[in-house]
Formats: C-alpha cells, structure tokens, sequence
C-alpha cells in the first residue's frame, strides 16, 4: 500500500502555460527588468485602485526601499509589533533606525493600537504593523493615530493580498504598503515583492532606490544622490507573477473554501486556540491558518507535536518566533516578559498546511493527525 503524499504546509501552483511563457522570456532576450514588469505592475495597480505598483526583488526590499522613501534613518524610531517576520526588524535597522516593539492583540495577533499610541515619542517618523491571515489592523483606527501625530504608516501586508477591509482591497487606500511573491503567498513571482505608492513622485522616487539611486540628468548622464539597491525584479519573476495574479481570484476562492473546512472539522480535546472566524465576510485572503497548541495540557512539546506531524506526512511552520527575543531585538533592552501576548503565541503557535493546491480531504487528513496526537498527548 502506497504511503499517502506529504501535505506541504505551503507552497504555489504553477500552470503549464505559465513554465512556457518562462521559457519564451528566456528566448527573448530580454531578462531583466522589461515589458513583462511593467505588466506585472499595472496588474498590480489595478487591483491596488490605480494607485502606483513598484515590484521588486523581495517584500524585504519593498519594506527597505518604503523605509528610505520616508526618509528614515539615524535617530529615528519606528514603532513595529513583536510578533512578526524577521524582515520588519532587519529593515528598520538596516537604514540605521531604532525598532521599538509593542504587544500584539491576543486574538487577532495584529499590532496592538493603544500601546503603539503609547510608544509614540518625539523621534517616532513611522508605524509598521504586520496584518494577520484572517483579520487585519483596524484601518481607521491606525491611519487617524498616524494622522494625529503626523507619522508615516508602512503595512507589511505580506500576507494577505486579497484582503479587503470595508469592501476596499488592501492597498487600494492608505500610505505605503508592501507585498511579497515568495513561494509561500498567495501568489508568487518565485522570489519578489511590491511598494504600492502614493503618486507619480513616490513612484519615480522608488525606481530610483531599486536600481543603485540611479537618475538621469537632461543629457542622458546618469547621477547618484543616494546609495540606493539593486532591487529591480526581472522579467522571467514578472512573467510569473502576471500569470498569477490572473488566477488569483480562483486561489483565494479555494483557501477560503479550505478555511471553511477547518472550521468545521478542527476538533481537538484539549482545544487548541483558533484563529478568528469572520462573521459571514469573504474579505480575508487566508494566507496562512495558525492554532495555538494548549501546551500547559500536554505532555509533549511543540517541538515533539511538530514531529508527530511530520510522521505522518504533515509538514508545519512556525510563525512566529517573538522578534524582541531575537539576539538583534535584545540589543535594543529588551527581554523575557516585556510582551507577555506575543511570548505566548511565540511559545505555542503551529502553522498547518493551507495553499490552492490542498483538497478538503487533505484538511480532513490534517484535522483527524492534529486530534490524534493531542489526544494521545493528554495530560
């Protein structure tokens, strides 16, 4: 008897007439930056309200280059949750800033607003949350807090291209706002990411950052004013990500259908801690679908649960370990206890397989190993 397929926790869904559209820009010629990312783009603005799209090479550069467009280094401070990726911390201090970290919310995991507010002083230039799988920063309430105290907003919104908040795509409104295509997203250009801008200066302000700082002065010569990146993503990830995008609407129509599942098959005794269920929305994009492990009631680690996982051929993620613990995030004071919420999450939190190539029974499959091992795991 043949063993049953090992169900990635994430991963993309390629078609074939996309693998040959790769192979017709490598004949081409042209496999930098040309037609097919400026496609990619405007596919990416449309969707964005016709606001100005700037791919790159990664979200981790988008979140870079939206940190130089606000000027931000030196001196600075920029207020981010604790619970998070690895790439919001990095970028901050990369451009010479200084993170400060607030409690996330115990439900939703996004940034929690009364303690931003809280953290706001005088050297604060931005606020950065990271929206969650399933529910995100409440928009009015973050935008009217920037507004109060005259900040930049940069939303790390790689996770949930699709999201709609009040019937508006996210993106579609606000500041700045990144995206990624990495493998593991909703969709994917293989490796790249997106800075949804403000206006046409915005815009040629970015092209400038993710291509060396380059501009060109009225002869044709180039200038550099500012050390910009080599972020410019190319045509082979623009032809992918174009072809995605298309098929974005079937994708997030499949997570949710797969989200539904869950909700409907997900028992377990002890309970584990769900996401938040949506009250009749399809607006959530469902990038990722993350429980809480009742540790405290079970004789195994999440280590060992994770393990148990694997053997049965499920495999898990992570996300995300408390960024204020990372050795970068101690260096700035801080320590065990100062965000009890995002330590727990941090401590107990398991990703379970979801993405567009998973089938109900699949969910079912993952469902039934999840009950299994806790029942058997019982203290």
């Amino acid at each position: 008897m043949n063993a049953p397929r090992y169900l990635k926790f994430a991963g993309p869904v390629i078609d074939e007439a996309t693998i040959a559209g790769v192979g017709d820009v490598l004949r081409s010629g042209q496999l930098t930056s040309g037609p097919w990312v400026q496609k990619f783009e405007a596919a990416l603005s449309s969707f964005c309200g016709g606001r100005p799209a700037r791919a790159v090479t990664s979200a981790t550069a988008a979140v870079e280059v939206a940190l130089q467009l606000c000027g931000i280094g030196p001196g600075d401070e920029v207020i981010t949750s604790a619970q998070s990726f690895f790439t919001v911390l990095n970028m901050i201090v990369k451009v010479g800033a200084t993170p400060v970290f607030v409690d996330c919310d115990p439900i939703t995991r996004n940034l929690d607003l009364k303690a931003a507010a809280a953290a706001i002083t005088p050297r604060t230039r931005a606020i950065v949350p990271t929206h969650w799988p399933g529910s995100l920063v409440d928009m009015d309430a973050l935008h009217a807090l920037a507004k109060r105290h005259r900040l930049r907003v940069i939303e790390d919104a790689a996770l949930v291209l699709g999201s709609r908040w009040k019937g508006r795509a996210v993106g579609a409104f606000g500041d700045l706002v990144t995206f990624s295509f990495h493998p593991n997203k909703n969709i994917t250009s293989i490796e790249g990411g997106a800075l949804i801008v403000n206006g046409d200066d915005e815009a040629r302000r970015v092209e400038a950052l993710r291509f060396h700082g380059i501009t060109y002065l009225p002869d044709r010569t180039r200038d550099v004013a500012f050390p910009g990146g080599k972020f410019n993503l190319p045509d082979v990830n623009a032809r992918i990500g174009t072809a995605q995008m298309a098929r974005l609407p079937e994708f997030l129509a499949q997570r949710r259908a797969l989200v539904d599942r869950y909700f409907e098959r997900f028992a377990a005794d002890p309970a584990c801690e769900l996401p938040p269920r949506p009250d009749g929305d399809d607006g959530q994009s469902w990038n990722m679908w993350s429980i809480l492990l009742p540790l405290d009631r079970l004789t195994l680690t999440r280590s060992g649960f994770r393990e148990a996982l694997d053997a049965r051929g499920i495999g898990s993620g992570v996300s995300y370990e408390a960024l204020h613990l990372s050795t970068l995030g101690r260096r700035y004071g801080y320590g065990e206890g100062d965000f009890p919420v995002t330590e727990r999450i941090a401590r107990a939190t398991v990703t379970l397989p979801l993405h567009a190539a998973l089938t109900p029974d699949d969910v079912d499959r993952v469902c039934a190993a999840v009950a299994a091992i806790i029942s058997s795991a019982r203290r």
